[in-house]
């Protein structure tokens, strides 16, 4: 395995933690939580830039970044919805996106190409909004940060729906004039 693969791996550690550190969080493990979620999130920035500057970009590394944004976005949104702070028909909307992209991505009958497709722009700007909407609501922030917070989340959300519409949305298909 690759330097970048091992990092995106190692994105999974801060999963337990965070679901772990969520369940009854008091301010302090918030933080914490906060914090492992920050260093998590920027560990997707890292292996991305490592195995395009290392040159060690794989299918297995195209497979499994993916797979543990998802895991690393879905684990705590689960967990405040339990906490009552999120409706769990917005995360749903996440939720349903991702596993449809993720089968659509890895099916050449669908792609009509047996590689992994990577994610596009709008995929990335998903994952951003997505991570940063996450903290917010992760950090034990003052009642005054509600609206932020819900409006972070929603336009995540929002963005979450399009990428998906855009992955989906059939491409014309190019053709070379002689």
């Amino acid at each position: 395995m690759t330097l970048s693969t091992w990092i995106t791996f190692s994105r999974l550690l801060g999963v337990p933690v965070l679901l772990y550190g969520l369940h009854n969080p008091t301010p302090s493990l918030r933080w914490i939580c906060l914090a492992v979620f920050l260093v998590a999130a920027g560990t997707d920035w890292l292996d991305g830039y490592l195995a395009r500057k290392l040159d060690q970009v794989t299918e297995l590394g195209k497979f499994l970044d993916p797979l543990v944004d998802k895991l690393l976005v879905l684990a705590p949104l689960l967990a405040i919805v339990e906490l009552g702070e999120l409706p769990a028909w917005g995360v749903f909307i996440i939720l349903a996106r991702e596993v449809a992209i993720a089968g659509w991505r890895v099916n050449p009958a669908l792609t009509g190409s047996s590689a992994i497709s990577g994610a596009n722009l709008w995929g990335k700007l998903k994952t951003v909004s997505q991570m940063f909407a996450i903290a917010l609501l992760i950090a034990p922030l003052s009642d005054r940060w509600i609206t932020l917070e819900l409006t972070a989340f929603w336009v995540s959300v929002a963005l979450t729906v399009i990428s998906g519409a855009i992955y989906l949305w059939p491409q014309p298909v190019v053709t070379e004039k002689s």
